[in-house]
């Protein structure tokens, strides 16, 4: 098997015992940078032609990219609409929505902070507080390869924030809509649907239309398009972040069962093309072993063609000597997934600084957390779980902080702060301050 270039249907091979090791590893890492063509001047277009036109621009750019035709009063997705849908779910799948909508939500209150309040030894009386957002726009890719999974993760931390007005904009191409999307919206309390998608989705949800009010913020995945422009009305709105391909990271050692390993290297391989796949292990025959079970799972895979393009443009291998080197490797990666099917996984997820979410242990596999586990599946990408975390209940909140101060405080802390102003040289703030020290009110 070539060491470096992959498997005939596989991945790169690392080693590092490899003396160009630090080098290809560093290729590795460059390779993850986005490949997607530059689409931000044709989404700017679009996305100001939705301020200034408003639901026209909508109706517009659904029949051009949807091929459907729509009026503003067929924009939102009607209540017999989805009562229609769920009864057309099937009843096992609708219990299994309410499963994990139950899970999603029950781990999701546990996140709600606390505000506090106390007074210091000046005498001020000082804290902090939470309070929901109004309004949430939640963007759902549609179609009938929609992902009901989605709604939730995303509307259920919302609602759980207390949110009043939940907002999901949906693409329904040829006028469908996968009941499924339908389904859970109504599990998770949405409030407003909308079969709108793409760009102009999300600029609507930005700067409203005469249908559809303005919100607060927009969270939830999507294509280039989707993405693109999130970046341009960020500031106008919040955002949750700029989503790249989904990846995985798995750590495992020899005394897995080979198939497993690579049926959850193919879980996130057949999301996107893009989509990245890594192997960290002590043995290489293993790793030989993982190869070849990905190989035969592929002949069968209903999503092959994605997942195969995915492992061979983005899967890896990496060899290590020692399970101990991992840490260091899973750091400079950063993963949206890590999963640690090895002996001892929580002493070796201890040693992890940076990844999204991390699934321990060799019943634990990442799939698991895509649909009832609890925790949320939309984590930070690229690299970017170095500074970020997953959506959560803190998406949908903002924290005040408080301060109230009597005479005696201000006489106690006022000169310090008249100090502090005179040398920025902002003297009205000076005398903010001070008109209260060196005068009483009538």
């Amino acid at each position: 098997m070539p060491r470096n270039g992959g498997h005939a249907t596989g991945p790169k091979r690392l080693d590092t015992a490899a003396p160009d090791f630090a080098a290809q590893f560093k290729a590795l890492l460059a390779a993850r940078e986005d490949e997607t063509a530059n689409v931000e001047t044709v989404v700017a277009a679009i996305v100001e032609d939705v301020r200034r036109r408003g639901d026209a621009a909508l109706i517009d750019y659904t029949q051009r990219f949807d091929r459907v035709a729509l009026k503003p009063d067929t924009l939102r997705v009607g209540r017999d609409e989805v009562e229609r849908a769920v009864k057309a779910v099937p009843a096992a799948t609708l219990k299994a929505l309410k499963l994990a909508a139950q899970r999603i939500r029950d781990y999701h209150r546990r996140q709600m902070p606390q505000g506090f309040s106390f007074r210091d030894t000046a005498g001020l009386r000082l804290g902090s507080r939470w309070t929901p957002l109004d309004a949430a726009g939640l963007y759902v890719p549609g179609g009938t390869a929609a992902y009901p999974s989605s709604v939730l993760m995303n509307a259920i931390p919302a609602k759980v924030a207390g949110v009043k007005r939940l907002v999901i904009t949906v693409p329904a191409p040829d006028g469908k809509l996968n009941p499924l999307v339908l389904a859970a919206a109504k599990i998770a309390g949405v409030d407003e649907i909308y079969r709108v998608g793409g760009a102009q989705a999300v600029a609507a949800l930005a700067y409203g239309t005469a249908t559809i009010a303005a919100v607060d913020k927009v969270t939830g995945p999507g294509n280039a398009y989707v993405a693109a422009a999130k970046r341009i009305v960020f500031g106008v709105v919040g955002i949750d972040m700029i989503a790249g391909p989904s990846e995985v990271v798995v750590v495992a050692d020899n005394r897995n069962e080979p198939r497993w390993i690579a049926v959850d290297l193919l879980a996130q391989a057949e999301h996107d093309a893009a989509a990245q796949s890594i192997l960290i292990t002590d043995d290489a025959g293993f790793a030989d072993a993982v190869v070849a079970a990905v190989d035969e799972e592929l002949k069968t895979l209903p999503r092959a063609g994605i997942a195969g393009e995915s492992w061979r443009r983005h899967g890896a291998v990496v060899v290590v000597k020692k399970l101990a080197e991992a840490p260091g490797l899973i750091d400079r990666l950063a993963p949206e997934h890590l999963q640690l099917a090895v002996e001892k996984p929580d002493a070796l997820a201890a040693k992890v600084r940076h990844a999204g979410a991390i699934f321990l242990g060799r019943y634990a596999p990442e799939a698991l957390g895509d649909y009832l586990a609890g925790p949320n599946h939309v984590l930070p990408t690229s690299g970017t779980a170095r500074f970020s975390s997953g959506l959560g209940v803190f998406d949908f909140l903002k924290r005040t902080s408080l301060m109230a101060c009597d005479a005696k405080g201000l006489k106690k802390l006022g000169p310090a702060a008249t100090t502090l102003a005179a040398a920025e040289g902002l003297d009205a703030h000076r005398r903010s301050i001070a008109v209260r020290l060196t005068s009483k009110r009538k």
